[in-house]
């Protein structure tokens, strides 16, 4: 594994590490980097915030960030937190859009704040125009990606690749089964198995519409009965724009209910690390005991590098 520390001032230098922790989450939060590296000369060789941070492990491209923290105690350890492009939209704005894409309007977000850009999928579906007053960019883009997808059913996801930001699709974001796979006979030592309507479970959809000009209100409800008779009624209840027309909320009704109405399973895994996996991924899972065989989307992804040993820890569900 190579770590290299830019100070971007023209000096570059490999750093001896002693432990690497590299964290990725598929939704609203930017990749982090922790490492532990050994610097004997601390005055020699001084490691400041914002200094960039590469980590490639032979032909694996893993982590392209900017230091925000810098630690150490006695001895010559010294403690870094570097975090990738994603922390620049942790920024709070008045955002305003005429009605667009997804991709669209994170691309314009991103370059707004002087970030570089990758590769952006067409997210096609043209959002209603959109005005948010004093919100964080990252909740404004998760709003455009979360409409998209109730909307269209298909799931787009942002990620730092390396120094550059691409916004794809999940189906693009597959780990082929022949290539790479977690199971009882491959890399997994340990996992934590749900079925939960706690979190993202709903049976029953209110959408209200009000009416400024003629100061009234509208209710529209959509149920699934025999689901509440299984599991008690659980309640989706959201204000609508008034300039929605009666169609448009039914399709939205009936979108939110079929996304919302059933079980999330998800998966807790520990295995050996594998530089491919990280927050977006689609990998196959093969845990006979459970009776799993299928993929599973990575929620978030926690890789670990000490002593030489590379192991890793996933929240995994099922989409």
């Amino acid at each position: 594994m190579e770590v290299l520390i830019d100070n971007k001032n023209g000096t570059v230098w490999d750093i001896p590490v002693s432990s690497v922790h590299w964290k990725t989450s598929r939704i609203g939060k930017a990749g982090t980097l922790d490492l532990k590296v050994i610097i004997s000369e601390s005055l020699k060789f001084p490691i400041n915030n914002g200094d960039i941070v590469r980590v490639t492990d032979g032909e694996n491209k893993i982590f392209y960030g900017y230091v925000f923290e810098v630690g150490c105690k006695q001895g010559d350890e010294v403690n870094i937190k570097a975090f990738d492009q994603l922390r620049y939209l942790m920024f709070n704005d008045t955002f305003t859009f005429a009605s667009t894409t997804a991709s669209d309007a994170i691309k314009k977000i991103a370059i707004d704040a002087q970030l570089k850009i990758g590769i952006f999928e067409d997210t096609a579906y043209k959002m209603p125009p959109l005005v948010e007053d004093d919100k964080k960019a990252f909740d404004v883009v998760s709003k455009f990606l979360d409409s998209t997808l109730i909307e269209t059913h298909r799931n787009f996801v942002l990620y730092d690749n390396f120094g550059a930001l691409d916004l794809k699709n999940i189906e693009n974001m597959v780990i082929p089964a022949d290539d790479f796979y977690i199971g009882e006979d491959s890399l997994l030592f340990d996992f934590d198995y749900k079925r939960s309507i706690d979190k993202e479970t709903f049976n029953r959809v209110k959408l209200r519409q009000d009416n400024k000009q003629s100061g009234k209100r509208e209710d529209y409800i959509t149920q699934d009965s025999t689901n509440i008779s299984k599991w008690g009624r659980l309640q989706h209840f959201q204000k609508v724009d008034e300039k929605m027309t009666t169609a448009q909320i039914t399709d939205l009704l009936d979108k939110l209910i079929q996304i919302r109405n059933r079980e999330t399973k998800s998966l807790s895994l520990e295995a050996l690390g594998h530089w491919k996996v990280r927050a977006g991924s689609f990998i196959f899972v093969y845990i006979e005991k459970l009776g799993i065989k299928e993929y599973f989307l990575v929620e978030e992804c926690s890789q670990k590098w000490e002593s030489g040993v590379h192991t890793m820890s996933l929240e995994v569900k099922i989409i």
